[in-house]
């Protein structure tokens, strides 16, 4: 490492320094979570949840106004905030709980993890392989335990995308994590060519994480009675590689405990022919209205789900129009 770090500008040796600072910190507290026992580092993260809430005010402003947007003609402001805060709290508990949860051995997860429901079943074809199946789920619950389906489910190679993070080896410290159990990570930016060679072979489960904001690109469709602008990716990988579609949710059962429903498919097809994007966008955000509706603290209310719209950036090389 310090040959390494001698050939480098200053600027990239500091940056190379805080990386591996920020790693060797990250790597001491996973390894007190996971060290300690889960119902700890639940209550740990419930208490970090609580004190986030105090001092995150611009997160706080935004979770407040998601709820108050989607339900100030159901609940007081009082239960509003309410629901905010045991938001907060329940962030931290799922956020501690998930890197405690990265090292149980396959028969401990099954003592804190259920998996329920009719995605359970392989599909496969007329030669006998295994269809494609995607899970396309949301922020819910403790989502990192998708990584650990390869105890419930058989059959399937599994894969899920991720955003990197700028810290290298910090970057590679959670992909290292997330994978320990046998799923693959693609960083969605750069390796989409990667994961539609599997998917082209077939056999593959691929979760994609899909309740954010896509101003941009996105498919316009109805959340909690407002328009946004929803992911198009899981409607449009379903159709084209011929996934078993289904919209899991992870529910929060009680203190470090969760199960996760996979729920019934949502069809691609329809009389023989493909449905549009647009109607099986609307019914997987239909599936994920109903598990923030059956649980509101369960789902991920910090983030801005209902950006407006913006127009897509023109394309390399195009030339601007000159000022009069």
């Amino acid at each position: 490492m310090t040959q390494r770090l001698a050939g480098l500008r200053p600027t990239a040796l500091l940056a190379a320094c805080v990386d591996h600072t920020l790693c060797l910190l990250t790597r001491g507290g996973i390894g007190l979570l996971q060290a300690a026992p889960l119902s700890w580092a639940a209550r740990l993260g419930r208490f970090g949840g609580e004190v986030v809430f105090w001092v995150d005010r611009r997160h706080r402003r935004m979770t407040i106004a998601n709820l108050t947007r989607c339900f100030q003609h159901e609940m007081t402001a009082v239960q509003i905030r309410a629901l905010a805060h045991e938001n907060f709290r329940r962030i931290g508990e799922n956020a501690c709980c998930a890197i405690h949860a990265a090292a149980l051995s396959p028969a401990r997860i099954q003592e804190v993890l259920r998996v329920e429901g009719q995605g359970l079943g392989g599909n496969k074809d007329a030669a006998g392989v295994a269809r494609n199946c995607l899970f396309a789920t949301g922020h819910f619950g403790n989502f990192e335990l998708f990584t650990r389906l390869g105890t419930y489910i058989s059959g399937y190679q599994f894969a899920s995308t991720y955003r990197g993070i700028r810290q290298p080896a910090l970057n590679q410290m959670f992909h290292d994590v997330r994978t320990r159990w046998g799923m693959q990570m693609f960083e969605r930016r750069t390796e989409s060519d990667e994961l539609k060679k599997l998917l082209k072979q077939g056999g593959l489960l691929l979760v994609l994480v899909a309740d954010q904001s896509a101003p941009t690109n996105g498919q316009e469709v109805s959340f909690l009675g407002h328009t946004c602008m929803a992911s198009r990716a899981p409607a449009l990988l379903a159709a084209r590689y011929g996934c078993t579609l289904y919209v899991p949710i992870c529910y929060r059962t009680g203190l470090g405990r969760w199960v996760i429903e996979t729920g019934d498919a949502i069809p691609t097809e329809e009389n023989g022919r493909r449905r549009s994007c647009e109607a099986i966008t609307q019914d997987i955000n239909r599936a994920m209205e109903a598990a923030v509706r059956r649980d509101p603290a369960n789902w991920f209310w910090v983030h801005n789900r209902w950006k407006p719209r913006r127009a897509a950036p023109p394309p390399a090389g195009t030339p601007v129009p000159a000022v009069a």
